[in-house]
């Protein structure tokens, strides 16, 4: 193994190398390799990094060796485009603050309620990890102060842009110190990234990473004969034949899913949408929805879906075809996951042979269109999910575990435990999803009996 690989080699703290080796963190991934030495000596950065590039710590590294635990006020920032992400970051940085100790990091996310966000600043933080939209309504209550900050990091700059948050991000940056170190980080480099880039860092340093390809030699691929105009027909006549427990139907444009997603409604095929335009509430709910059943279809972007890590998707539906070839695998690499087969079905029209031919040179694929089958109406009713989700307005800051919510449900002897379906608690909400003929009762129970000692609201979603 080379010296140079070894975090052993790099210049900070001797705390931080063995606290480093605690959490098994020895030998470096490329990100780390080539920007660690630049964004350590201060310089301002702009790395092509994707999702599992180990681009936190590359960032959280540098970050945590800045800080001074002393001085109880805000030093560092790092903006992400969702609030799952957010969690995921803030939990990898409190890893990394164990060496000095004592500092304090602080999720601020939109689609949690404002007011314990409000106590927590005023207790104060060294490090705040949030989403811009909720950061900036934070700054325009004068609940936040970026003045003093030394670190701005960007994490998956392109998908916040994206999703419609430029203005949020102009904001904060104006209300941030020019002296402020910043890491910017995307995994695509489009023209808005090069502009922010030019106006807002100094001292650039620029690394690219190759991202890996992504595995789908355990993948089906299938192309069907359908022109735009017949997309909601070919989507369900693929729905009806394959008849999958879940899929992931991607279109090109947020307009596009929500079309579509209206033409299934009127098929009686219920889905979920995921795109830019959705609220970070919305996003966690359709999420939940979909990793528990109670929606088995989520029709969504390709930004909007990077990072969607769920594990059992049977199908993948390409309702329009992808522009270049790497997102076709990305797309399809969304099922085939942990060991298991997938099926990736796609639909081409007279207009998408280029982009046919650049998907099966680049891929090494040889997809030709066939005849698309015929929707089997009939089977319709076997696409819809029995299962409904209720929220509770009580999470894991409330010391809500699972557990709790079995025991509440089960206490009347209406609900048996084998009833009832995934239960994920989130800081300040858990869901769970019962059968649909359960799901009024159930409310009526959560909202009748006390969880800790304390009165829940319920509500089906």
């Amino acid at each position: 193994m080379s010296t140079s690989l070894l975090f052993e080699s790099l210049s900070i703290s001797a705390g931080q190398k063995e606290n480093l080796k605690a959490n098994g963190y020895l030998e470096m991934t490329p990100i780390q390799q080539q920007t660690l030495p630049s964004t350590l000596a201060g310089k301002d950065i702009l790395a092509q990094a994707a999702t599992g590039s180990g681009k936190t710590l590359a960032f959280g590294l540098p970050l945590v060796e800045r800080l001074n635990p002393t001085a109880y006020f805000v030093q560092a920032l790092v903006l992400c485009p969702t609030r799952e992400l957010a969690g995921q970051v803030a939990e990898e940085l409190r890893k990394l603050a164990r060496h000095p100790g004592n500092i304090k990091v602080l999720t601020i996310c939109g689609g949690q309620p404002i007011g314990p966000q409000i106590g927590s600043l005023e207790h104060g933080a060294h490090v705040i990890v949030g989403t811009p939209g909720r950061i900036v309504d934070h700054l325009r209550k004068r609940t936040l102060d970026l003045s003093r900050i030394s670190t701005l990091v960007l994490d998956e700059a392109d998908r916040m842009l994206d999703m419609g948050f430029q203005d949020d991000l102009q904001t904060i940056l104006n209300q941030t110190p020019t002296s402020r170190q910043t890491m910017l980080f995307s995994a695509t480099y489009p023209e808005n990234i090069a502009q922010m880039s030019e106006e807002h860092l100094k001292n650039l340093v620029e690394v690219r990473i190759e991202q890996p390809p992504e595995k789908i030699s355990n993948i089906t691929h299938r192309v069907y004969k359908c022109e735009r105009s017949e997309q909601a027909l070919g989507v369900l006549s693929i729905l009806t034949q394959q008849l999958p427990e879940s899929a992931i139907i991607f279109c090109n444009t947020k307009e596009g899913c929500n079309q579509l997603s209206q033409a299934l409604r009127e098929d009686g095929i219920k889905s979920g949408t995921l795109h830019g335009d959705l609220e970070q509430r919305d996003r966690d709910q359709m999420l939940v929805r979909f990793s528990n059943g109670s929606i088995r279809f989520l029709i969504a972007t390709d930004v909007a879906a990077r990072g969607l890590d769920i594990d059992t998707v049977d199908l993948v539906i390409n309702a329009d075809l992808p522009s270049d070839a790497a997102t076709y695998v990305h797309r399809c690499g969304r099922t085939g996951r942990a060991g298991r087969s997938g099926l990736a079905v796609s639909l081409a029209g007279s207009r998408d042979g280029r982009r046919l031919e650049n998907i099966n040179r680049e891929n090494n694929l040889a997809l030709e269109p066939k005849p698309l089958p015929k929707a089997a109406i009939n089977q319709v009713i076997k696409l819809q999910s029995d299962l409904r989700t209720i929220a509770i307005s009580m999470g894991r800051k409330n010391k809500i575990r699972p557990g709790d919510i079995v025991g509440a449900l089960t206490a009347t002897k209406e609900i048996a435990g084998n009833q009832i379906g995934s239960i994920q608690v989130q800081d300040f909400t858990s869901y769970v999803a019962l059968p649909r003929t359960l799901a009024d009762r159930a409310v009526e129970i959560l909202r009748q009996r006390p969880l800790k000692g304390k009165p829940a609201r319920a509500r089906k979603i």
